[in-house]
């Protein structure tokens, strides 16, 4: 073989070795997936017995609050190429250790949801197949199911994007098909967007954490900057074009719901599926089918993003070096990749998906917070890692500080067994960092 064809030794290290493979959209599919997930198909019943007939509020609310996330990240990922996300976004604005939060939390954040989806996927698959809600079939089928996600993306990010694309066109036919067809049907005195129908504003307030929950995930999407071409353009495409998609589709069915179970929603543990089966009985199972194709589809997404954080990690020298490394054959992070998996694996096994996305919820909603400060420090200072044209927030500090602050109203909302569980799992963290840290000086 010609050896002048192979890369050298060093080539397979750092960002170079990256293949940029991803574009608009790839990107736009990857976030969709990782959006609509397990959240969507949960996310109806739980609405409605939280505000009842005014869940489309909570809806439009998260949805004021998370456009200007979207916002923030567009700009801030369009001025930094690095893969690493959130990760790289804080640490290019305001140096190293600001970026390990970031990158802390959002490994936090998604290792939780990844479990919380694949066991809520289990009960899905469970209500199809009886014979797997036993512990050990259960079990058995999570460890398959991450094996399988494990393998598509060890062999390559070609194959990765390509699969998200797939999983992403199969399962939101379906959804916006039952959105456009049952809005047609909808008993509307079961839907209302008056502010005066909300339980109280405590009710509103805790229904929001589920709601950012539900619309994150571009985050984890936007990770694979090394992987992605023209970021600078696509970027910004990506994450708005999904984002308002997301939202029409989210309100949709939640009003689709409402409109044709009424009260009987809140009941449901498939409501969208059982929204389906009132418009035609067989359409049940297959939204039953689709939602495992979705919340696969999230797995999917989450694990080639989050493999990339921990990859990020390591390639700044946070994490052994030994994560920062990718594969000579198809360019992967695979120890990267094991460390993200096996502990999601191991949560999803033992664990249940409502306390997991709370948790998960929280922690990102942190993230963001600190993504909008460094759009604004960013676009401040005129960052420009590429010399590319940047995308530009208008109105200054205007739309961070709105993100910002939403943000932190939402994280007030959660109980404090969830700021704990968050608190102790950011503590081990940094102990971890700090040990890293304290390492590299005294071998400098």
């Amino acid at each position: 073989m010609d050896q002048r064809s192979q890369p050298a030794l060093g080539a397979v290290h750092g960002e170079a070795a990256l293949i940029r493979a991803v574009g608009t959209f790839a990107l736009t599919a990857a976030v969709i997936n990782v959006i609509i997930g397990g959240g969507i198909f949960r996310m109806p019943a739980a609405l409605s017995t939280q505000v009842g007939v005014a869940a489309p509020i909570a809806l439009i609310a998260g949805a004021l609050a998370i456009i200007p996330i979207a916002l923030c990240f567009a700009a801030v990922g369009s001025r930094v190429s690095a893969t690493g996300g959130p990760y790289t976004y804080l640490t290019a604005a305001f140096g190293q250790f600001a970026g390990f939060i970031a990158g802390a939390l959002m490994w936090i954040s998604n290792i939780t949801s990844s479990a919380g989806v694949a066991a809520a996927l289990s009960e899905q698959v469970a209500n199809l197949v009886p014979a797997l809600a036993g512990p050990v079939p259960r079990a058995l089928f999570i460890t398959v199911v991450y094996a399988g996600l494990f393998a598509l993306n060890a062999f390559g990010v070609k194959l990765g994007a390509r699969a998200i694309v797939a999983l992403a066109t199969l399962k939101l036919t379906p959804l916006f098909l039952l959105a456009a067809i049952g809005i047609w049907f909808v008993d509307w005195s079961q839907v209302s967007f008056a502010v005066g129908d909300v339980p109280s504003w405590s009710a509103l307030g805790a229904s929001m954490a589920l709601v950012m929950f539900a619309y994150s995930g571009m985050e984890t999407a936007l990770v694979p900057s090394g992987e992605l071409r023209d970021p600078s353009r696509n970027v910004p495409r990506a994450t708005v074009a999904a984002i308002l998609l997301v939202v029409l589709l989210y309100l949709g069915l939640q009003i689709v719901g409402q409109g044709l179970l009424g009260p009987a929603l809140g009941q449901s543990k498939v409501p969208v599926a059982d929204t389906a089966g009132a418009l035609w009985t067989p359409a049940r199972i297959l939204l039953l089918v689709t939602a495992c194709i979705s919340m696969t589809g999230f797995m999917m997404g989450n694990l080639l993003g989050t493999s990339r954080l921990v990859y990020a990690l390591g390639r700044d020298g946070y994490l052994p070096r030994i994560f920062g490394r990718v594969t000579e054959s198809h360019r992967v992070p695979m120890h990267a990749l094991v460390a993200h998996a096996t502990p999601a694996w191991i949560l999803a096994i033992a664990g249940s998906f409502d306390k997991l996305a709370l948790i998960s919820g929280g922690a990102i909603c942190l993230v963001y917070g600190l993504v909008s400060l460094a759009a604004w420090w960013a676009q401040r200072r005129d960052l420009r890692e590429r010399g590319d044209t940047p995308f530009v927030l208008p109105g200054g500090p205007v739309i961070p500080l709105i993100a910002t602050v939403s943000m932190v109203l939402v994280v007030f909302t959660l109980t404090s067994s969830e700021l704990i569980a968050i608190g102790v799992a950011l503590a081990v963290l940094v102990a971890v960092y700090g040990g890293l840290h304290l390492n590299r000086k005294r071998t400098a």
